[in-house]
């Protein structure tokens, strides 16, 4: 797989060693157990895969080359880089400016950017319709696209079953960019209707057996179907793609869902479409190695990562299944041993907690990242926990056994 450039600064010595040694004790990446790490009053169970995924690596050396090769140049971002506060605060610390935040709520004009000017396309993709309009200013933006590679392989898998007729159906969040950028190139080749739970794809099924009446469609997915969708014509022949984010069994289980709904309805086995090949591999080895690590036997879960990063946000979902999960940015969330500030994403604030961490001894804490999360945020929340346990071992000690 390519090698990418990304800076130092976001590099773990710890963390880069246990992975190099993961990797070369299993190339094909079977194991899917947590590393553990004994510094004696506290264990820490690492999940075999977190972090910088091959489109985040990608599209954070692509934006810190472009920088560095065009001193003096104004150069713009569509949106955030990707989902983590930290990265894209350094980007604006080396001058790169937002056009758009993660909404889509413009912050600086487009008619403010002239053909001499550089624009980042974000890792999420972007719109066809923004994509022209770049291009109609004279911007060049292939050079510039940061869009990862999975996510141009959704787009691609749509167009392909969108030409043998069939209807896109998009398992993700309605407002988010990557979901936005996708429905935009579906909906290019073909009808295409966004859901983003299985409540929703309850829904429409109720409309591909008739169970509720066409009208109501247009104002239960009103802003999530395409331009002339027609739903007496478009709920015949469907496929299922995602929102690489999003939790694989969710997506698997919605498509499993319609597909068993659309088949029995029309009794036309080629009524629905297979798109299992959508599913992102950082996204699934993330989710199984969670999966994996609650298998231990731990006292609690921290996971790390931007509050408005979805994947981060499902690998919290899977944890608070299992034991207590504490969903923080940074390792300044850890405010001491008795008391943490993280993050409630489903009522969307941070709370702060007290005791979260239990008088037994040693502690064993489960600890993973999400994909746009580097690996030296872990590394020191990994050092912030240690410093609350008196006579724990030093992060050199325990590194000796993966040199």
């Amino acid at each position: 797989m390519k090698q990418f450039d990304v800076p130092v600064f976001y590099r773990s010595p710890l963390i880069s060693a246990i992975k190099k040694k993961r990797k070369e004790a299993d190339k094909m990446k079977k194991d899917f157990s947590p590393t553990l790490l004994d510094f004696g009053p506290v264990q820490i169970s690492l999940a075999r895969h977190f972090g910088f995924c091959y489109g985040v690596e990608n599209a954070i050396d692509i934006a810190f080359r472009t920088v560095a090769e065009n001193p003096g140049k104004r150069i713009f971002l569509l949106s955030e880089m990707i989902h983590n506060p930290q990265v894209n605060a350094d980007l604006v610390k080396h001058g790169i400016q937002f056009l758009q935040d993660t909404h889509g709520k413009q912050l600086i004009a487009f008619e403010q950017v002239t053909a001499d000017d550089i624009v980042l396309i974000p890792a999420f993709g972007t719109t066809l319709a923004i994509e022209k309009q770049l291009q109609e200013k004279g911007i060049p933006t292939e050079k510039y696209n940061t869009t990862c590679p999975f996510v141009e392989k959704v787009w691609n898998r749509s167009e392909v079953i969108a030409q043998k007729d069939y209807t896109i159906v998009i398992h993700g969040k309605p407002g988010h960019e990557e979901t936005r950028a996708t429905f935009s190139h579906a909906a290019a080749n073909g009808p295409a209707v966004v859901v983003k739970d299985m409540e929703e794809a309850t829904l429409l099924a109720s409309f591909i057996t008739g169970e509720k009446i066409a009208d109501e469609f247009y104002t239960v997915f009103k802003g999530q179907y395409s331009t002339g969708f027609d739903v007496t014509l478009h709920l015949k022949r469907l496929g299922v793609v995602n929102q690489t984010t999003m939790l694989a069994s969710d997506t698997q289980a919605i498509a499993d869902y319609l597909k068993n709904v659309i088949q029995y309805y029309t009794g036309d086995p080629a009524s629905f479409a297979d798109t299992r090949d959508t599913l992102c591999y950082a996204t699934n080895d993330n989710q199984t190695a969670v999966s994996a690590m609650l298998e231990s036997n731990a006292d609690l879960a921290i996971v790390v990562g931007g509050y408005n990063s979805s994947n981060t946000s499902h690998l919290v979902e899977l944890c608070e299944t299992q034991l207590p999960t504490y969903y923080i940015s940074s390792a300044e969330k850890l405010i001491s041993s008795e008391e943490v500030l993280h993050f409630d994403f489903h009522q969307k604030l941070e709370k702060n907690s007290k005791g979260y961490l239990p008088d037994n001894e040693p502690v064993h804490i489960l600890i993973t990242s999400g994909a746009s999360c580097p690996d030296a945020m872990v590394e020191a929340v990994i050092i912030k926990l240690l410093s609350f346990f008196q006579g724990a071992a030093s992060i050199e000690t325990v590194m000796r056994r993966f040199e």
